[in-house]
């Protein structure tokens, strides 16, 4: 019976019922199933919305990007990349690469994807092939969504555990410890820097192949712009 809150949480979505609602009486009548006191069902409640409160801080930022993006912040960063004759694509996104793994690896936390690659990134990644080649078709347009989240992913993942204090690297600490393994963090933080700047090569790589790629495709174009 101390499962009925998932039936009630199932039941609750597939008839599109109040989200909040569903989620708080399945929670209700999950701890009055298990014989929990109101007091301790409200307790429980409250300090789980409070341990979680970051995730509620981080939906707030989606309207905001929504609002951005309505009164034209996209094409204000297609405009502004179009002006930079000189850069394209794949520049665009290693240099976004580099300063994503070189402030995350220093603690601070630059970009994401709702907040920094969808509103801006892409449609300039977008918008750099556009003035090069005029118009894309859908299969490179995807393409370049794509290249641009491998961008962000790739420079967060390999440069986050460059910094010691990084919740990766506590983690990777923490766990061989248990193991009865000893760890230094900071050992770990050195050992992570040549796979960085390996990763980063890797991925310059990758965008100067996407550069050929575009220009071979859309070569008649440049010759029609000239």
């Amino acid at each position: 019976m101390s499962l009925i809150g998932i039936l009630i949480i199932i039941v609750g979505f597939v008839l599109k019922l109040d989200t909040i609602a569903v989620v708080v009486s399945a929670g209700v009548i999950t701890g009055l199933v298990s014989n929990m006191s109101i007091t301790e069902i409200l307790t429980t409640l409250g300090s789980s919305f409070v341990n979680n409160r970051t995730t509620c801080l981080f939906m707030l930022t989606l309207p905001v990007i929504g609002m951005c993006e309505r009164f034209g912040l996209k094409a204000k960063a297609i405009m502004l990349i179009k002006k930079a004759s000189g850069l394209s694509t794949g520049i665009l996104l290693s240099g976004y690469t580099f300063i994503r793994e070189a402030t995350i690896s220093m603690g601070v936390t630059l970009g994401g994807h709702p907040q920094f690659v969808r509103p801006l990134i892409q449609p300039m990644a977008e918008g750099a092939s556009i003035a090069k080649y005029g118009e894309l078709d859908e299969k490179d347009i995807d393409r370049i969504k794509g290249f641009s989240a491998a961008a962000d992913n790739i420079g967060n993942f390999f440069g986050q555990n460059v910094f010691m204090a990084n919740s990766g690297v506590l983690l990777i600490v923490s766990t061989l410890e248990t193991l009865g393994i000893s760890a230094d963090a900071l050992k770990i933080a050195q050992a992570s820097i040549p796979v960085a700047i390996f990763a980063f090569i890797l991925c310059i790589i990758r965008n100067y192949m996407l550069d050929r790629s575009l220009k071979r495709k859309y070569k008649l174009n440049i010759e029609k712009n000239k």
